[in-house]
């Protein structure tokens, strides 16, 4: 089957398109026919050093899809062949503690598509039968891969760690970048009042159209103090982040007493300043946030179809095009998901 995999590390030039062998589906999995998956900033990192994360080279890339069912165990209650899917991003072991409380994503042996498991830039995909999700009939494959991580991330940083309420507001940092626009979406479909930043008027006035109700222009103004107008002095609710290091004075800055600061990410860097005192005078709160569990993701579904939320593409490229999917995700310009397409190969 045709795969975008890694041959090693340290740039574009290890990135390969190219034949793998057909995954091997044991008892209880299921081998999709992929048809779309999304970039996500992990596989820039598993592209240029991987540090940290246990795989192996080569490494068949991409985190989220969605596809056709092709071949699974007969009998299966829930799944067919041919039905469409989208596929929940990780295997737990389902046996230690946080399996066992319903927390997956907590598991002690957690393994994530594209990074200790083979991905989902490839024809071919075999996962546990619970990892998919029926994907709607007028839900592109694209925007159905698109739910897995990004709305995923959101949607357990809103609804679950901060616990967001509709009379809230919340400030998120960076629009225009997937989990930023998902948790925009997500937000604004609970009731709260969203406050967006960026350095690019363009993104800003898109995040405008989304529903945004104030935008802050990063280039120019002073985010704390900006997002301190905007709330008449009080302060916001939430802090939504998956930047880091170069955002986390204003976050917390920005937060009402009593706040709450949830992120995912460090992009900008790792190691911010603690500012020690503001968070224990003011009573914040920081909450630690990746992915989500298999039932939350199908409650995230679940409310996208009521509310009608989807996934925001921006460009979509065919699976040899990847070199310059992965170019216009590191450009940092895109507004939403960059997608691509993958044809499912021939019947294996």
């Amino acid at each position: 089957m045709k795969a975008a995999f890694l041959t090693g590390h340290g740039g574009n030039e290890v990135v390969a398109v190219g034949e793998r062998p057909l995954p091997a589906r044991a008892a209880g999995e299921v081998r999709v026919r992929l048809h779309a998956a999304t970039l996500n900033r992990v596989d820039l990192y598993m592209r240029d050093s991987g540090a940290g994360i246990t795989h192996r080279i080569p490494q068949i890339m991409g985190v989220d899809g969605a596809g056709v069912i092709d071949e699974l165990d007969a009998g299966d209650p829930v799944l067919q062949p041919g039905q469409r899917v989208l596929l929940y991003p990780g295997v737990a072991c389902g046996r230690c503690e946080f399996c066992l409380r319903g927390d997956d994503v907590l598991c002690t042996r957690y393994q994530i598509l594209g990074e200790q498991r083979d991905g989902t830039f490839a024809q071919h995909i075999a996962v546990p039968a619970r990892s998919l999700l029926p994907l709607p009939s007028d839900w592109s494959f694209a925007e159905g891969a698109a739910l897995g991580v990004n709305h995923l991330t959101a949607w357990r940083m809103l609804v679950t760690q901060a616990q967001l309420r509709p009379w809230e507001t919340v400030l998120i940092f960076g629009i225009g970048g997937g989990v930023s626009l998902a948790g925009l979406q997500i937000a604004k479909a609970l009731g709260a009042r969203v406050i967006v930043t960026s350095r690019h008027a363009g993104k800003l006035e898109r995040a405008r159209a989304l529903g945004a109700d104030h935008v802050i222009d990063a280039s120019r103004e002073d985010i704390a103090k900006a997002a301190l107008a905007a709330t008449g002095g009080r302060g916001v609710d939430v802090a939504f982040d998956n930047v880091g290091e170069t955002v986390w004075s204003h976050a917390l800055k920005s937060l009402v007493r009593g706040g709450r600061l949830v992120l995912c990410g460090a992009t900008s860097g790792d190691q911010p300043g603690a500012d020690l005192r503001r968070l224990f005078i003011r009573q914040l709160k920081v909450l630690g946030s990746t992915m989500g569990t298999v039932a939350e993701l199908h409650q995230l579904l679940a409310f996208c179809q009521r509310h009608g939320v989807r996934p925001v593409i921006e460009q979509t490229f065919a699976l040899d095009e990847v070199h310059a999917a992965l170019a216009r995700l590191e450009s940092g310009l895109q507004f939403g998901k960059i997608a691509l397409t993958i044809d499912g190969g021939p019947a294996p």
